[in-house]
């Protein structure tokens, strides 16, 4: 990857924008979806009719999303805040769904054991309930951070696109050692950030851990208990 070593400082500094325009998506995604999925759980015709609007949402192309955007909002069409909007509303319509089925997976034992004890519909669902649904959200969320890393290059070609610009710059020179080296880094730096939040959901469910570990202590002792076959 001749290109990538003698135009590191160029490249790392379009990851820096790449990746600043793929997890501001993420973090407004979530701010969104958490509290309406949360919120729309329980209400059944509410919460279908929420999926089919989030399900449409997310069949729009890409490019006319962002091309659209602009004369809807009315910035200008190489304003970086049009990929936001665009990948914010991608992210919202991936996450609403998974938070309903990251809470549906939380134990309804543990839920009504909490009842019991007094705790309020929102204390309940802010220690209990989103803890404990944590695991399942957080695979989704590795999901879409990936989805929206992918998403960013296609801004390039409305001129705000990250590591897209390799490609578009690349396509343009006639140069396919350069976008060849966008693809590279966009899948390094997808890997990475996947592996980022990988660990940080190791380290947030702890309680995930133990489980495993005592899950293969249970079956190494069968195995000896038993004996060779």
């Amino acid at each position: 990857m001749r290109y990538l070593t003698e135009n590191f400082s160029y490249v790392l500094e379009l990851t820096r924008e790449h990746l600043s325009l793929a997890l501001l998506p993420l973090l407004l995604g979530l701010v969104i979806a958490i509290p309406l999925g949360t919120a729309i759980r329980r209400v059944r015709w509410l919460r279908r009719a929420t999926l089919v609007i989030a399900s449409i949402a997310f069949t729009v192309p890409s490019l006319a999303l962002f091309v659209t955007v602009p004369t809807v909002v009315g910035l200008p069409i190489l304003d970086p805040a049009n990929v936001v909007i665009a990948l914010t509303v991608y992210s919202t319509a991936l996450l609403v769904r998974a938070v309903p089925e990251a809470l549906d997976a939380v134990p309804e034992d543990v839920v009504d054991s909490a009842t019991a004890m007094g705790f309020t519909p929102l204390r309940r669902a802010l220690t209990v309930e989103l803890p404990l649904a944590l695991p399942v959200l957080l695979a989704n969320v590795r999901v879409v951070a990936v989805t929206n890393i992918s998403l960013v290059s296609v801004g390039a070609l409305i001129g705000v696109g990250g590591l897209g610009e390799l490609f578009t710059k690349g396509y343009q020179r006639d140069y396919p050692e350069q976008i060849v080296a966008g693809i590279v880094a966009i899948v390094v730096l997808a890997l990475l950030f996947d592996a980022a939040l990988y660990l940080a959901g190791r380290f947030l469910t702890p309680w995930q851990r133990g489980g495993t570990r005592r899950t293969r202590s249970r079956r190494a002792t069968v195995e000896l208990s038993e004996g060779p076959a």
